[in-house]
């Protein structure tokens, strides 16, 4: 155990982040303020610095000397690495935001060739949010069971309760569709997210999407997305309604192709049952699908995730994201082992190799890239996707420098003031029963503080 000593600042958690990089929280203990250290204890910013940068790079100096890791993302926490970087172009210019990066923030070359390039790429594909539009966000909150490494609304519930939940959702989307109209504010993009969408059943899908289109000025709309995720509640009839209504994008996300793993997840289909949704989908003649892989799950080797990977590969989606594996406060795999993605740093490094590797290629180049707390190997999140299939919501809600407009339960309004390059959070309660019982409240609330403020 190490006693871990930090001088003159407030936010020590803002620190803490970093020292988490290097050490689990069983490791070490941050001392009191009333606290002295010992001579063999860590003392950080013993001469006053008010500037974080300076600090974290002395924690990452010592902690690298004490353990011997040299992250690749150096000093920077934040999970936006690519959005930090175009807003230092814009200052900077290029040349001189990778200097930055790289010697102010410790940020290898190979992370900084990454988010250059996928800056790039996204300012060709769709360049600059235009002015006087939104990405609009809309949770169903249910799923037929909860992953381990889930901490997103997920709630497993009887079908009375989704049709009540739905009443109060197209509550709040005739709502929020006629104040856009009168406020002059158009969706670029349109989500329908999770838990899982199509725990929806085909009719209450097609009421769903009937009443966005009916209210929601979609004469801009350039996308609209819908995360199908789970294979076993992908049907013939809920695609059949994608199709359609002209659903642009949908997703199905195996996370593993490994049965065993599936198991320990705790997913209730099958690698069969994969393989039929994408069949189904081709079939229907669904043009863009994104599929999402975990590194690092339980049990799994580099060959095992190389394996799955391949066979998402084999199924022509025109999107690949591939996430680190996070154990998020709210999962339970953080209750099984809160120590478990310290455990799985390596692996997660030869599996983000080697997916990139493979990837690029078979055509894939990456398109975005996020960051998450408490990744294995405090890695990131990188979307892949076939020329000209990208996808703008999750380009937009990475760079933020547009309005999101969230609705359904856990929802989260980010209102943009492009003058200050400001955000401001209005959210929707995560209880799915508590936003169905105030779901006057949460319309009030967008009222206040976003259409009365844009």
């Amino acid at each position: 155990m190490y006693n871990i000593k930090i001088y003159n600042y407030e936010k020590k958690y803002l620190l803490e982040e970093l020292i988490k990089v290097f050490l689990p929280p069983d490791k070490y203990r941050l001392l009191k303020d009333e606290e002295e250290p010992d001579a063999d204890d860590i003392v950080f910013n013993e001469y006053n610095s008010s500037d974080r940068n300076e600090i974290k790079r002395e924690i990452y100096d010592k902690l690298s000397q004490l353990t011997g890791l040299h992250p690749d993302w150096g000093i920077l926490t934040g999970i936006r690495p690519v959005k930090l970087y175009g807003e230092l172009t814009g200052a900077l210019g290029c040349k001189a935001a990778r200097e930055k990066l790289s010697r102010e923030f410790y940020i290898s070359d190979d992370k900084l060739d990454l988010i250059c390039d996928i800056y790039d790429r996204q300012i060709e594909f769709c360049g600059t949010a235009p002015a006087e539009t939104a990405c609009v966000y809309i949770g169903i909150p249910f799923c037929p069971t909860r992953c381990i490494y889930c901490s997103f609304a997920s709630n497993q519930v009887k079908d009375e309760e989704i049709e009540k939940y739905l009443i109060a959702l197209l509550k709040e989307i005739r709502y929020v569709g006629n104040r856009m109209k009168e406020t002059g504010i158009k969706a670029e993009s349109i989500y329908i997210g999770g838990g899982t969408p199509t725990t929806l059943t085909a009719e209450q899908l097609s009421t769903l999407i009937d009443t966005i289109y009916s209210e929601f000025d979609t004469s801009f709309l350039k996308e609209f997305t819908i995360e199908a995720g789970r294979p076993d509640t992908i049907t013939e009839d809920k695609l059949a309604v994608m199709k359609a209504h002209s659903i642009h994008r949908i997703s199905i996300n195996p996370q593993s192709m490994k049965a065993e793993t599936l198991k320990i997840i705790g997913r209730n289909h099958t690698p069969e049952e994969i393989r039929a949704a994408f069949k189904m989908a081709a079939d229907m003649g669904i043009d863009s699908i994104n599929a999402d892989i975990i590194a690092g799950l339980p049990e799994e080797t580099v060959d095992d995730f190389v394996r799955t990977l391949r066979e998402v590969i084999s199924m022509n989606p025109t999107n690949i994201t591939v996430h680190s594996l996070a154990v998020k406060r709210a999962s339970r795999l953080k209750d099984i082992n809160p120590d478990f993605h310290y455990k799985q740093a390596e692996t997660v490094a030869a599996m983000l190799s080697e997916s990139r590797r493979i990837l690029m290629e078979e055509g894939y180049q990456p398109y975005y890239l996020y960051r998450q707390k408490h990744m294995a190997g405090a890695y990131e999140n990188i979307g892949y996707a076939k020329a000209g299939t990208e996808c703008i919501y999750n380009i937009r809600i990475m760079d933020e420098h547009q309005h999101n407009i969230a609705l359904g339960a856990g929802g989260i309004t980010k209102v943009y003031f492009p003058e200050e390059n400001r955000l401001e959070r209005v959210p929707n309660v995560t209880n799915y029963e508590e936003y169905i019982n105030r779901i006057d409240e949460m319309i009030q609330r967008k009222e206040e503080n976003f259409f009365e403020e844009v």
